[in-house]
């Protein structure tokens, strides 16, 4: 008879092998038990690192509310808690009593503990393309979506807008300014007058640069 505080939801399969062209020859583990646990069935890691604000645990109830519960917690063989920390937190404050789980009882005690770790710190390496991510947060806008959703801060949005009016506004990326000419043009102590203005090619740390700047010769 399966525990009246979860439901098994099995899926056999077998380690996916590596492409070829991966040096590597060990397969990839895949999980086979996704189920359904009682929240006090879970055991949170006592050494977890990892914190969680009240901050953040209001925007993960807020994501599970809207999206549901996307992303299962992730447990080991003895019902301690391998990722999703978090996650938990936020069901409980809503009174959720059940939540998904994937069971990992493949890997050694050493492993868990480095996981822990690494479920976190490798998701830090992830960037964002600035002007894909403006095109898709000035789409949900004007569809409508609460875009504190998906998770940035007002300040963050406004800032993410105003860069890409920068760029629209004929703002010039890092990457598309032009390399240095062989021989350039503009030398150092040249000066070049533009109607009522001034302008010299020098170093603006150095006296005297200042200095024949601010003179008329």
């Amino acid at each position: 008879m399966p525990d009246k505080t979860s439901v098994a939801l099995e899926v056999i399969m077998k380690p996916s092998p590596l492409p070829a062209a991966c040096p590597s020859t060990k397969p990839v583990v895949l999980p086979t038990r996704f189920e359904h646990w009682h929240v006090d069935r879970l055991s949170p890691y006592d050494k977890n690192p990892r914190t969680h604000s009240p901050a953040q645990i209001t925007k993960l109830k807020a994501s599970l509310l809207e999206f549901g519960f996307t992303n299962p917690i992730l447990v080991d063989s003895t019902n301690g808690i391998l990722a999703g920390h978090g996650r938990l937190l936020a069901a409980r404050a809503i009174g959720m009593t059940e939540v998904p789980v994937v069971v990992l009882d493949h890997l050694t005690a050493k492993q868990k503990r480095a996981y822990i770790l690494a479920d976190n710190r490798l998701a830090i390496e992830a960037g964002w393309d600035p002007k894909l991510l403006a095109t898709e947060l000035a789409a949900l806008e004007i569809d409508g979506f609460d875009l504190g959703l998906t998770g940035f801060e007002d300040d963050e949005l406004a800032g993410i807008s105003a860069a890409a009016d920068s760029t629209l506004d004929g703002a010039v990326d890092e990457e598309d300014v032009p390399p240095l000419p062989v021989a350039p043009v503009s030398r150092s102590g040249d000066k070049l007058l533009l109607d009522r203005h001034q302008i010299l090619c020098g170093d603006a740390t150095l006296r005297a640069d200042v200095e024949r700047l601010l003179t008329d010769e």
